[in-house]
Protein backbone atom coordinates (compact mmCIF):
# COMPACT_ATOMS: atom_id res chain seq x y z
CA UNK A 1 0.00 0.00 0.00
CA UNK A 2 1.08 3.21 -1.10
CA UNK A 3 2.02 5.93 1.95
CA UNK A 4 1.04 9.22 1.99
CA UNK A 5 1.58 12.56 3.76
CA UNK A 6 -0.71 15.61 3.44
CA UNK A 7 0.61 18.77 3.98
CA UNK A 8 -2.51 21.54 4.69
CA UNK A 9 -1.59 25.36 4.27
CA UNK A 10 -3.22 27.09 7.01
CA UNK A 11 -0.71 30.74 7.52
CA UNK A 12 -2.65 32.75 5.33
CA UNK A 13 -3.35 36.65 6.11
CA UNK A 14 -7.15 35.89 5.90
CA UNK A 15 -7.36 39.46 5.15
CA UNK A 16 -11.19 38.19 3.09
CA UNK A 17 -12.51 36.66 6.05
CA UNK A 18 -12.71 40.08 8.51
CA UNK A 19 -13.23 38.39 11.22
CA UNK A 20 -11.03 40.17 14.26
CA UNK A 21 -11.27 36.83 16.29
CA UNK A 22 -10.60 33.99 13.70
CA UNK A 23 -9.07 33.43 10.79
CA UNK A 24 -10.80 31.28 8.45
CA UNK A 25 -8.93 27.90 8.87
CA UNK A 26 -9.47 28.53 12.52
CA UNK A 27 -13.29 29.72 12.25
CA UNK A 28 -15.82 27.49 14.00
CA UNK A 29 -18.02 25.72 11.52
CA UNK A 30 -20.62 23.31 12.50
CA UNK A 31 -19.19 23.02 15.60
CA UNK A 32 -15.32 22.57 15.24
CA UNK A 33 -12.83 24.47 13.87
CA UNK A 34 -12.19 24.19 9.97
CA UNK A 35 -9.32 22.83 9.65
CA UNK A 36 -10.54 19.77 11.73
CA UNK A 37 -12.51 19.14 8.94
CA UNK A 38 -10.64 18.97 6.22
CA UNK A 39 -7.66 17.13 8.81
CA UNK A 40 -10.26 14.61 10.02
CA UNK A 41 -10.87 13.08 6.52
CA UNK A 42 -7.20 12.37 6.00
CA UNK A 43 -6.33 10.92 9.02
CA UNK A 44 -9.45 8.50 8.93
CA UNK A 45 -7.30 6.72 6.29
CA UNK A 46 -5.05 3.87 6.74
CA UNK A 47 -2.63 4.81 4.00
CA UNK A 48 -2.50 8.43 5.48
CA UNK A 49 0.80 8.42 7.81
CA UNK A 50 1.37 12.03 8.40
CA UNK A 51 -0.11 15.38 7.94
CA UNK A 52 1.31 18.56 8.16
CA UNK A 53 -0.42 21.74 9.15
CA UNK A 54 1.52 25.21 7.99
CA UNK A 55 0.91 27.74 11.09
CA UNK A 56 1.47 31.76 10.61
CA UNK A 57 4.53 32.51 13.15
CA UNK A 58 2.35 35.40 14.81
CA UNK A 59 -0.49 32.47 15.03
CA UNK A 60 1.60 29.81 16.93
CA UNK A 61 0.94 30.77 20.76
CA UNK A 62 -2.72 31.51 20.40
CA UNK A 63 -2.93 28.19 18.38
CA UNK A 64 -1.58 25.93 20.71
CA UNK A 65 -3.56 27.42 23.38
CA UNK A 66 -6.98 26.07 21.54
CA UNK A 67 -5.67 23.19 19.55
CA UNK A 68 -2.46 21.68 21.58
CA UNK A 69 -5.01 18.47 22.36
CA UNK A 70 -6.36 17.92 19.26
CA UNK A 71 -3.13 18.11 17.59
CA UNK A 72 -1.20 15.59 20.70
CA UNK A 73 -4.29 13.20 20.21
CA UNK A 74 -4.53 13.14 16.59
CA UNK A 75 -0.45 13.06 15.97
CA UNK A 76 -0.58 15.97 13.56
CA UNK A 77 3.09 17.81 12.78
CA UNK A 78 2.99 22.12 13.43
CA UNK A 79 4.99 23.44 11.12
CA UNK A 80 5.40 27.53 11.26
CA UNK A 81 4.40 28.53 7.29
CA UNK A 82 6.48 31.27 5.26
CA UNK A 83 5.90 34.71 3.71
CA UNK A 84 3.80 33.16 0.63
CA UNK A 85 2.07 29.71 0.37
CA UNK A 86 4.78 28.20 -1.59
CA UNK A 87 7.11 28.96 1.09
CA UNK A 88 5.05 27.34 3.64
CA UNK A 89 5.11 24.00 1.85
CA UNK A 90 8.62 24.16 0.87
CA UNK A 91 9.05 24.22 4.66
CA UNK A 92 6.51 20.87 5.02
CA UNK A 93 8.54 19.64 2.53
CA UNK A 94 11.12 19.22 4.41
CA UNK A 95 9.16 17.71 7.51
CA UNK A 96 7.61 14.91 5.14
CA UNK A 97 8.85 11.48 6.59
CA UNK A 98 11.21 9.29 4.78
CA UNK A 99 8.78 6.42 3.90
CA UNK A 100 6.12 8.42 2.16
CA UNK A 101 5.65 7.69 -1.62
CA UNK A 102 3.18 10.51 -2.32
CA UNK A 103 2.58 14.31 -1.01
CA UNK A 104 -1.12 15.42 -0.96
CA UNK A 105 -1.56 19.31 -0.31
CA UNK A 106 -4.99 20.35 0.41
CA UNK A 107 -6.21 23.84 1.84
CA UNK A 108 -7.01 24.33 5.58
CA UNK A 109 -10.01 26.14 4.53
CA UNK A 110 -11.09 23.67 2.30
CA UNK A 111 -13.60 21.61 4.57
CA UNK A 112 -16.50 19.70 2.60
CA UNK A 113 -14.38 16.74 1.60
CA UNK A 114 -16.26 13.59 1.38
CA UNK A 115 -13.94 10.52 1.58
CA UNK A 116 -14.58 8.50 -1.90
CA UNK A 117 -13.43 12.38 -3.62
CA UNK A 118 -10.06 11.18 -1.27
CA UNK A 119 -9.68 8.14 -2.80
CA UNK A 120 -10.27 9.23 -6.42
CA UNK A 121 -7.61 11.77 -6.52
CA UNK A 122 -5.40 9.16 -4.53
CA UNK A 123 -6.17 6.66 -7.34
CA UNK A 124 -5.19 8.80 -9.96
CA UNK A 125 -2.13 10.30 -8.45
CA UNK A 126 -0.78 6.79 -8.13
CA UNK A 127 -1.84 6.16 -11.75
CA UNK A 128 -0.25 9.31 -13.65
CA UNK A 129 1.92 10.92 -10.65
CA UNK A 130 0.69 13.88 -10.05
CA UNK A 131 -3.61 15.10 -9.72
CA UNK A 132 -5.42 17.50 -9.03
CA UNK A 133 -8.88 18.05 -8.91
CA UNK A 134 -10.58 21.12 -10.81
CA UNK A 135 -13.62 22.49 -12.24
CA UNK A 136 -14.45 23.93 -15.66
CA UNK A 137 -15.18 27.34 -15.81
CA UNK A 138 -18.92 27.94 -15.56
CA UNK A 139 -19.10 31.96 -15.78
CA UNK A 140 -18.64 34.73 -18.60
CA UNK A 141 -14.92 36.00 -17.95
CA UNK A 142 -14.28 39.64 -18.44
CA UNK A 143 -10.70 40.93 -18.38
CA UNK A 144 -10.69 44.20 -16.80
CA UNK A 145 -8.80 47.27 -16.42
CA UNK A 146 -9.61 50.18 -14.57
CA UNK A 147 -13.32 49.15 -13.84
CA UNK A 148 -13.68 48.67 -17.51
CA UNK A 149 -14.25 45.83 -19.54
CA UNK A 150 -11.65 45.17 -22.22
CA UNK A 151 -12.54 41.93 -23.25
CA UNK A 152 -14.69 38.59 -22.70
CA UNK A 153 -12.42 35.62 -22.33
CA UNK A 154 -12.83 32.17 -23.53
CA UNK A 155 -13.80 29.85 -21.31
CA UNK A 156 -12.92 27.09 -23.69
CA UNK A 157 -10.48 24.51 -22.15
CA UNK A 158 -10.77 26.86 -18.79
CA UNK A 159 -10.47 25.07 -15.49
CA UNK A 160 -10.78 26.20 -11.98
CA UNK A 161 -7.95 24.45 -9.75
CA UNK A 162 -9.13 23.12 -6.48
CA UNK A 163 -7.65 20.99 -3.72
CA UNK A 164 -6.28 17.94 -2.75
CA UNK A 165 -3.71 18.46 -5.26
CA UNK A 166 -1.59 14.90 -5.07
CA UNK A 167 1.93 13.76 -6.60
CA UNK A 168 4.65 11.63 -6.57
CA UNK A 169 6.79 12.82 -3.52
CA UNK A 170 10.37 12.28 -5.76
CA UNK A 171 8.30 14.43 -8.28
CA UNK A 172 6.64 17.33 -6.08
CA UNK A 173 10.75 17.36 -4.60
CA UNK A 174 12.07 18.13 -7.47
CA UNK A 175 9.56 20.92 -8.45
CA UNK A 176 9.99 22.99 -5.41
CA UNK A 177 14.22 22.32 -5.83
CA UNK A 178 13.74 24.62 -9.27
CA UNK A 179 11.54 26.63 -8.45
CA UNK A 180 13.96 29.37 -7.84
CA UNK A 181 11.91 31.87 -5.79
CA UNK A 182 8.63 31.44 -8.61
CA UNK A 183 5.40 32.88 -6.43
CA UNK A 184 2.89 29.91 -7.39
CA UNK A 185 -0.37 30.09 -6.58
CA UNK A 186 -0.68 26.23 -6.49
CA UNK A 187 1.74 23.43 -6.50
CA UNK A 188 0.53 22.11 -9.65
CA UNK A 189 2.26 25.34 -11.38
CA UNK A 190 5.77 24.09 -10.57
CA UNK A 191 5.02 20.69 -11.53
CA UNK A 192 4.01 22.47 -14.94
CA UNK A 193 7.00 24.20 -15.03
CA UNK A 194 8.92 21.29 -14.78
CA UNK A 195 7.65 19.67 -18.18
CA UNK A 196 5.58 17.36 -16.52
CA UNK A 197 2.20 16.13 -17.18
CA UNK A 198 -0.91 16.71 -14.25
CA UNK A 199 -3.96 14.63 -14.92
CA UNK A 200 -7.40 16.37 -14.28
CA UNK A 201 -9.89 14.78 -11.84
CA UNK A 202 -13.32 16.49 -12.13
CA UNK A 203 -14.15 18.13 -8.95
CA UNK A 204 -17.38 19.29 -7.12
CA UNK A 205 -18.69 22.67 -6.61
CA UNK A 206 -19.53 21.66 -3.13
CA UNK A 207 -15.93 21.37 -2.54
CA UNK A 208 -15.42 25.18 -1.74
CA UNK A 209 -12.82 27.01 0.11
CA UNK A 210 -13.82 29.23 2.17
CA UNK A 211 -13.09 32.96 1.99
CA UNK A 212 -15.41 35.13 3.11
CA UNK A 213 -17.99 34.73 6.30
CA UNK A 214 -20.62 34.19 3.82
CA UNK A 215 -18.59 30.84 2.50
CA UNK A 216 -18.77 29.78 5.97
CA UNK A 217 -22.71 29.85 6.20
CA UNK A 218 -22.71 27.62 3.05
CA UNK A 219 -20.25 25.36 4.27
CA UNK A 220 -22.75 24.72 6.94
CA UNK A 221 -25.41 23.30 4.73
CA UNK A 222 -23.09 21.71 2.16
CA UNK A 223 -22.00 19.27 5.05
CA UNK A 224 -25.06 18.18 5.15
CA UNK A 225 -25.29 17.02 1.77
CA UNK A 226 -22.09 15.51 1.09
CA UNK A 227 -21.83 11.89 -0.10
CA UNK A 228 -21.57 10.09 2.65
CA UNK A 229 -18.96 7.31 3.80
CA UNK A 230 -20.13 3.45 1.64
CA UNK A 231 -21.62 1.05 3.78
CA UNK A 232 -19.20 -1.13 5.72
CA UNK A 233 -16.52 1.58 5.82
CA UNK A 234 -14.26 2.43 8.99
CA UNK A 235 -16.31 5.72 8.84
CA UNK A 236 -14.59 8.77 10.74
CA UNK A 237 -13.63 8.20 14.16
CA UNK A 238 -12.82 11.72 15.25
CA UNK A 239 -16.41 13.13 13.75
CA UNK A 240 -18.39 12.46 17.47
CA UNK A 241 -15.71 12.58 19.95
CA UNK A 242 -16.27 15.79 21.93
CA UNK A 243 -12.37 16.42 21.94
CA UNK A 244 -12.25 17.87 18.93
CA UNK A 245 -14.98 20.47 19.22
Amino acid sequence: MAKFAVIMPAAGASRRFRDKHYKKPFAVLDGRAVWLHSAEKFLSRDDVVQLILLVAEQDREEFNMKFAANVAIMGVDVVEGGAERADSVERALGRVKPEVDFVAVHDAARPCLAEEWIEKIFDEAQKSGAAIFAVPVAGTLKRVSHNTIDETVSREHLWEAQTPQVFRRQLLLDAYAKRDGFVATDDAQLVERLGEAVAIVPGSSLNLKITTKDDLRLAQQVLKVLPKPKPGGTGNPFAEDDIWR
